[in-house]
């Protein structure tokens, strides 16, 4: 087990790092007020979350059935290609398969499941051209670093920083650029990308049982066309983002855009098959403007095994909307500095034990405050204070052996 002490000095390195505490504390200034806004404006965003903490109970009650139910869904009523992972290298293994050994092109919208199986570092390794196309998880990968937020990946780099990077892989922008004069350079960049693009590759908010239908939120508009200009798209979604029924799939993704402060999103986007055409004699065709085939994959990654620990299950009501990031004092100093190889912040406790295991959590542990400001922001109400407790003592009782 890393110890906690062993972490102190990447968290010196963040708070005397200039360029990360300046666009932290732009993040923050600007994510906080955006949020109450947010709340204050609609209030039946407080609503929908009790909601949709309910449904998710629901299938977490039952999980093997709603995996089941979504899988035959999928195949049935979506006409997609449905398949299970339980674990990184199965999910690579599925996503290979699909691909080929040719060399592709490929376009990718922001996933954090597909951080977590590292997906853009092997399809690179493969020998495949891969592109990143939210704007913030471009500039990841060019860093090669991993997201500093689970919605705002590239919140910590200032706009001279964002620059310099997208420079250096030939779009044209200059270090003095504002952001309204960046952006359409990097839309001329990505969209060659995206028009000789074989393959688009997605994540998704939620993934409804009953219909195998699922959400995306986005605001840039590049998830429409990553996943409808390849004639191949690939969605990997967690078991996490199960829902009962389409109506509160859409609930759910409507409270993550909302907890987030970016409400309402530009687009949530409902995909439920692949393209198709019905318009000569009522006969339906597969594979129009749209993809020809739609795969996907859904994945375990240690959430079944979660479900079992009382304490980590309650991780799993977790939205993903990043509201007790903003608000976590040490992650405003610190940044995804102080988290595993993936998640950080007070969510990153309990994902970091899901999903890289609890000796890797554990010391993060001690580094939080039990303050509760991360358990009063989130919309799932997950009881992170608890879990920090519990990871404290699995790595007090560690370290004593």
């Amino acid at each position: 087990m890393i110890r906690a002490e062993d972490l102190l000095s990447k968290l010196i390195d963040a708070m005397e790092d200039p360029i990360l505490q300046e666009g932290l504390r732009r993040a923050v200034k600007a994510s906080v007020p955006a949020t109450n806004r947010a709340l204050q404006s609609w209030p039946y965003l407080a609503e929908l979350a009790d909601y949709v903490r309910k449904r998710k109970e629901t299938v977490y009650s039952n999980i093997d059935y709603y995996i089941d139910e979504t899988l035959r869904a999928i195949k049935e009523k979506a006409k997609a290609n449905a398949y299970f992972a339980s674990n990184k290298d199965e999910a690579l293994k599925i996503i290979d398969s699909i691909i080929g050994n040719e060399r592709k092109t490929i376009v990718k919208a922001k996933s954090m499941v597909t951080e977590e199986i590292m997906l853009r570092e092997h399809l690179t390794e493969k020998g495949h051209e891969i592109y990143e196309t939210d704007l913030g998880e471009l500039l990841i990968q060019i860093a090669k670093d991993k997201p500093m937020h689970v919605i705002a990946p590239a919140c910590h780099l200032t706009k001279e920083r964002a620059a310099e990077l997208l420079s250096s892989i030939g779009v044209k922008v200059t270090k003095g650029m504002d952001a309204e004069k960046i952006v359409p350079e990097v839309r001329a960049f990505l969209r060659e990308k995206f028009v000789k693009a074989d393959i688009g590759i997605s994540g998704a908010n939620s993934i409804a049982s009953d219909t195998g239908a699922f959400f995306l939120v986005f605001n840039e508009g590049n998830i429409s066309l990553a996943t409808t200009l390849p004639p191949v798209h690939i969605a990997l979604i967690s078991i996490d983002k199960i829902m009962p029924t389409i109506t509160d799939a859409f609930m759910q993704a409507v409270v993550q855009s909302g907890y987030a402060g970016l409400y309402p999103p530009t687009y949530i986007y409902m995909i439920a098959g692949p393209s198709s055409t019905a318009d000569i004699e009522y006969h339906r065709v597969y594979g129009v403007h749209g993809p020809r085939e739609l795969h996907i994959i859904l994945y375990d990654g240690g959430r079944k095994e979660a479900l079992k620990n009382p304490v980590l299950k309650e991780q799993l009501f977790c939205v993903k909307c990043g509201r007790c990031e903003f608000v976590c004092p040490i992650w405003n100093i610190a940044g995804n500095v102080w988290g595993g190889r993936v998640y950080g912040g007070p969510l990153g406790m309990g994902w970091t034990s899901i999903t890289e295991g609890i000796e890797k959590a554990a010391p993060l542990s001690m580094y939080c405050l039990l303050c509760g400001a991360c358990k009063e922001a989130c919309p799932g109400k997950v009881d992170m204070i608890k879990i920090a407790r519990y990871l404290k003592r699995e790595y007090i009782e560690k370290i004593r052996k």
